[in-house]
């Protein structure tokens, strides 16, 4: 008896197992079923049953037992659950119905077949005759060898010569069928129906070659002991098989709900100015994208697990050694990794490499340091456009080529020796290396967009200095608060990571997809400039002394507002990094999703929505640039003059409102309060900074005020709620006093605080809302809305409260300081993408308000 499973039949299921539809069919007598002598005595293997069983419960998977038996024996003898399904008589019964309902002619040649086969055997001990609905079955199992042959005879000259009779041959059995019909027809129907990616099928018989026959693609056939096959794979025994179908659930299992399921805000993020990049804590590089931070991932395994790409580095003695921590290096993005006898330190570089024209873009390199004194393993992965192109590693001079995609890529990796093999349909590379023989110290060099191999011309040290500088040279001038200084520090160099800057936008996070509840389908992508967040992270950086950031958005914005063509009020809330429009939300349904979470979503359907709130946090930017710097811009005041016209056409509009619900537009309290606020902002700073007095803007200023504060107004709750003559409560209502437009002492200001508190607030988070968006499942609380409470609490007097739900809040961070979007109060992790700006922004606003440096 076999018991390894061979290592490309291994291959194959690790391959098949990852696709989003799996359909899995299987034969049933010598497949799932030993064959026995009495074939009502054939029940299932124990084994079979709990695997068919296992499969068949999982999402995106459907389990199929196809089989030559008439339906109703199939069912009554399996007894296998509902979640799979039966097809009988070769595929002319299914357990939804019959394919085609037999017409009054076939009923007539079906009649006259059985009549027929019954004169045949008459008379001749062990023919076995089974009829089924649209055929009848001649078995001559259990006959003498003269009998069986003189009744093959008789069938197969006989009624098996007849017209519209359709013959069927197996292990000692004849089958004549009234439908042209097979087992490959009952896959095909199957595989439309379910619209299955893939299919698995196993069979032992050679009524099962028309099945193998309809295989193509990616399927996988399975043929069952000895003789001929289409099939591609064969094994010895039906135990054998269920082996197979045990390693199909593990891997499918691992597969859709998460290899790798790190907690989200123990990822540690890289950046250069130009990308992003993510480790997780034992140094396995989850996610890059190139060349920009909303481009293709190169590493997905942060979505996909490991077949979605990834760049490990482990001690080679024992590979499951935990790390003995993760830092970053003070004031920069260089991250450490350390284990006893082995440091790994990570950067992203940015330039020309070596080799390369000098005219040639520059381009991003991710810098991986190996030291100390133990041996290393290396596997290197990369899976550009997601996985979606198939990828070959050419060993070339100091390193390999990644080659089949449209970007040139590179490994330098002087004094390595790689082993390259097949991984799944793409190639990967391992390696392991000996740090004391090659001096302690080992270097490699992820090159995106260059295809060069030759060494740089300065040491690594001299580059790492380099790249720091740049780091510590702009974090050492900023203005830091004396509350959670170090917190601060990081918050504000992880802002200026998700900076873009050959254009000046600045991104949501670095991440899509990751979830807003495990396993749930609230996943978005984040890589792209929103307005309102872009402008809130600015103002952060304003407010810690640095405006550089804040002067490059505004110009990234002035260009967004110039091809509106004179019409600011057609802004879209968000734009890819160099500020175009988005393409459509597509999903990657390869990938199987953080912890199983799908859909996998690239791009953001929210760009067509419109937003009225956008405009305030640019106005209020602008204020603060101003305030900082001391005069106004001229394309900052076009930006201004822009913002007003902008509310002064859609104020009175409803919306969809901050929180991008896909539901129907509403008059939101938020977007009210922020056109109020771009305008008075603007009313401000022309009395200031223009001593210009503008009566118009002032009047539609209070106009607007009073408005939000009459209909925003919810008697029956007694405050703010989340929209005109909308009883539901929303964090974002908030700022009905954070804005200003109502003062801090105001009873209505008070009495809302109050009510948001009791309804969202959950331990050391505040959900945004919890009325019903349309989406199925649930969310965490998000760390913004926590910010603005810890505002709420100190503008209305409860500095105690403040502070204590300020540092349950930077309790909620990961071990290197990093915020995603959410957290989970109940299972206590972070959720949503990472890190996200919203969460640092606060962060850094809160420390700001609670050290006295903010008004």
């Amino acid at each position: 008896m076999s018991h390894a499973i061979n290592p490309d039949l291994r291959a194959a299921v690790g391959q098949i197992a990852r696709v989003p539809q799996l359909l899995i069919a299987c034969d049933y007598d010598g497949t799932l079923a030993p064959i026995v002598e009495d074939p009502s005595q054939a029940v299932p293997l124990p084994e079979a049953v709990v695997a068919v069983r296992a499969l068949a419960a999982l999402p995106q998977t459907t389990v199929a037992v196809v089989s030559g038996r008439a339906l109703r024996d199939l069912a009554t003898l399996s007894r296998l659950p509902s979640e799979v399904h039966l097809v009988g008589s070769h595929g002319s019964e299914f357990d939804i119905g019959f394919v085609q309902r037999l017409a009054p002619d076939l009923v007539q040649l079906r009649t006259r077949l059985q009549k027929a086969v019954e004169d045949i055997a008459r008379g001749r001990a062990g023919i076995r005759l089974e009829p089924k609905p649209a055929s009848i079955a001649v078995h001559t199992r259990t006959a003498s060898a003269e009998d069986a042959a003189a009744v093959n005879d008789a069938v197969l000259s006989g009624p098996g010569t007849w017209e519209g009779v359709h013959v069927t041959q197996g292990k000692r059995v004849i089958e004549l069928l009234v439908l042209a019909t097979h087992k490959g027809t009952a896959i095909d129907q199957l595989r439309m129906q379910l619209s299955a990616s893939a299919v698995l099928f196993v069979g032992d018989d050679v009524t099962d070659e028309n099945a193998f026959k309809s295989l193509h693609g990616p399927d996988v056939g399975i043929k069952i002991g000895p003789g001929e096959t289409r099939a591609g794979f064969r094994v010895d025994e039906p135990i054998d098989a269920v082996r197979v179908l045990g390693l199909l659930l593990e891997t499918r299992r691992s597969w859709l709900f998460g290899e790798r399921a790190t907690p989200i805000e123990r990822h540690t993020m890289l950046a250069n100015g130009r990308t992003t990049a993510l480790l997780a804590p034992d140094a396995t590089v989850t996610w890059l994208c190139h060349p920009n931070p909303d481009s293709s991932a190169v590493f997905a395994d942060l979505l996909g697990g490991s077949p979605a790409g990834h760049f490990s580095i482990r001690p080679a003695d024992r590979e499951s050694r935990i790390p003995l921590g993760q830092r970053y290096r003070p004031g920069t993005m260089t991250v450490e990794t350390r284990w006893s006898g082995l440091y790994v330190t990570d950067w992203l570089d940015v330039g020309v490499p070596p080799g390369d024209s000098e005219e040639a873009p520059e381009s991003t390199s991710l810098v991986r340091v190996l030291t100390g004194k133990d041996r290393a393993k290396v596997t290197f992965a990369p899976r550009p456009e997601f996985g979606q192109v198939t990828i070959r590693l050419q060993p070339l001079g100091d390193g390999l080529l990644v080659l089949g995609s449209n970007e040139p890529m590179a490994l330098y990796s002087p004094g390595v020796e790689w082993d390259v093999f097949n991984d799944n349909g793409h190639d990967s590379a391992r390696a392991e290396i000996d740090l004391a023989a090659m001096g302690g110290k080992c270097v490699l060099e992820l090159r995106c967009g260059s295809s060069t191999l030759r060494a740089w011309d300065e040491p690594v040290e001299v580059r790492q200095a380099r790249v720091e500088r740049n780091w510590t040279d702009w974090a050492s001038s900023l203005k830091l608060p004396s509350v959670a200084r170090d917190q601060v520090m990081r918050s504000a160099l992880t802002l200026r990571g998700l900076v873009h800057q050959p254009s000046g936008s600045i991104i949501a996070a670095a991440t899509s997809s990751l979830p807003e509840e495990l396993g749930g389908v609230r996943n978005w992508d984040y890589r792209y400039c929103w307005l309102r967040d872009a402008a809130m992270s600015a103002r952060a950086l304003v407010d810690l002394g640095s405006i550089s950031e804040a002067e490059a958005f505004l110009g990234w914005v002035d260009r967004c507002v110039e091809r509106t063509g004179g019409h600011p009020e057609r802004l879209h809330p968000l734009y890819t990094v160099d500020g175009w429009d988005l393409g459509p939300e597509a999903v990657i349904e390869t990938l199987p999703g953080y912890a199983g979470s799908r859909p996998v979503r690239i791009g953001n359907a929210a760009n067509r929505q419109l937003q009225l709130d956008v405009f305030g946090p640019i106005a209020d930017l602008i204020a603060g640039v101003v305030e900082h710097r001391g005069w106004v811009r001229d394309e900052e005041w076009r930006v201004i003059e822009s913002m007003v016209a902008a509310v002064e056409r859609r104020w009175h509009e409803p919306d969809h409102g901050l929180w991008e619900a896909r539901l129907a537009p509403r008059h939101h309290v938020y977007s009210k309060v922020m056109c109020w606020l771009t305008v008075d902002r603007a009313v401000k700073l022309s009395r200031e900074h223009r001593a210009e007095d503008r009566p118009e803007w002032t009047e539609l200023r209070d106009r607007i005020g009073a408005n939000v504060l009459e209909h925003g107004w919810h008697e029956q709750v007694g405050a703010y709620s989340v929209a005109y003559g909308s009883p539901e409560m929303d964090a974002s209502s908030l700022w009905i006093g954070l804005s200003g437009l109502l003062t801090d002492d105001d009873p209505r200001f008070l009495s809302t605080v109050l009510a948001i508190e009791a309804e969202l607030r959950s331990g050391p988070t505040v959900y945004r809302y919890k009325w019903d968006d349309g989406l199925p499942g649930t969310e965490g609380g998000f760390h913004v809305c926590a910010a603005w409470m810890i505002e709420a609490y100190l503008r209305t007097g409860r500095r105690a409260d403040a502070e204590e739900l300020f540092d349950q809040m930077l309790d909620c961070a990961g071990p290197t300081g990093l915020l995603p979007e959410q957290f989970d109060p109940e299972n206590e992790r972070g959720l949503g993408n990472h890190p996200q700006a919203y969460s640092h922004l606060g962060l850094i606003r809160c420390a700001l308000l609670l050290d006295g440096r903010l008004r």
